[in-house]
């Protein structure tokens, strides 16, 4: 009965994805004249809480924080909040994880500085932070060629709703078939330098909006037979430099044009409101995956791209 529901899973994902671009080509790959691009635009404090609650609650979870943020305050009629806002809360994120994980970050620190220094360069700890330097580059080499590109990127049709829509749509699919065929045998004792450089490949998927940084690197770790909680801690701790360095850039960036008046306290709050949330998602993720899969998510993220195709099509959502 499982294996039916599971093939049965499949079969509708690819369907659904299909059909998404075949029957809504423009909605989806068509953003509107009137989408809103980089910027601090200005938002309330409860607005701000409201998205720190968003942000903290998606970031970790492989459901894609940057979809959840253009969605929710676009449907709540509030427009897109930008994506300076959007990368600065994520310091927030990193807030948390950094407090989660200080007792494992020390150890790696210490351990990999001694090993370097006793010259023992088959230490884990030496070798995992490796892995997690080598993970990172794939993102932030990407990241810059696309700056460097398309200048114009936080404007493109590629953060439109329809195909934020899609990225959910195939990325479940591809959860999906990661937690099929993954064998979910090596723990986080067992990570190595190889794993952080195909990790840190997966994560430089999430430069799509609605992709799911969490999403593409525990899919691609359930593919390299780690356990899903492994998956899901170490795909937290390769988050730290890209995450860091992407809410950096926006803060300089945001300080560099200058901020508004009145956005400064928005800004504070959704930050300290994306830290909290972010903290109970990180230990309520592990716990959770310590004994589940990850299915919730996989249908979760099909209705979710489902929805929003739906209701571009009849007009409650604009494309933007």
């Amino acid at each position: 009965m499982t294996l039916f529901k599971r093939q049965w899973f499949v079969l509708v994902s690819a369907v659904s994805a299909a059909v998404s671009v075949v029957l809504f080509p423009l909605e989806v790959f068509s953003a509107s004249p009137n989408s809103v691009g980089g910027g601090v635009q200005q938002m309330n404090i409860l607005q701000a809480i409201v998205l720190g609650f968003v942000q903290g609650m998606t970031e970790f979870l492989p459901i894609s924080s940057t979809a959840h943020l253009k969605v929710v305050p676009v449907a709540l009629g509030w427009g897109d909040p930008g994506v300076a806002f959007t990368a600065i809360i994520q310091l927030g994120s990193i807030a948390a994880v950094l407090w989660y994980f200080w007792g494992d970050l020390t150890r790696i620190i210490k351990g990999a500085t001694r090993a370097i220094a006793l010259k023992d360069y088959a230490d884990y700890d030496l070798r995992l932070s490796l892995g997690i330097i080598l993970g990172t580059i794939p993102i932030v080499f990407f990241g810059l060629l696309i700056k460097k590109l398309i200048p114009d990127f936080d404007s493109s049709p590629i953060r439109s709703l329809g195909a934020i829509a899609v990225a959910s749509i195939v990325m479940s699919l591809l959860l999906g078939v990661g937690e099929k065929l993954g064998k979910r045998e090596r723990d986080f004792e067992h990570l190595t330098m190889q794993d952080g450089l195909l990790m840190g490949l997966a994560q430089a998927l999430a430069l799509i909006p609605g992709v799911s940084r969490s999403g593409s690197t525990l899919t691609s770790g359930l593919f390299m037979g780690l356990q899903r909680e492994t998956a899901a801690r170490f795909s937290f701790l390769l988050g730290i430099p890209a995450i860091t360095l992407a809410g950096l850039v926006e803060l300089k960036d945001v300080f560099a044009e200058g901020i508004a008046d009145g956005a400064a306290l928005p800004l504070i709050v959704g930050v300290i409101s994306a830290a909290i949330f972010s903290y109970m998602a990180i230990a309520g993720l592990l716990s959770f995956l310590k004994t589940q899969s990850t299915w919730v998510f996989i249908w979760y993220r099909l209705v979710f791209g489902i929805a929003i195709l739906g209701a571009i099509s009849a007009g409650i959502l604009q494309n933007s």
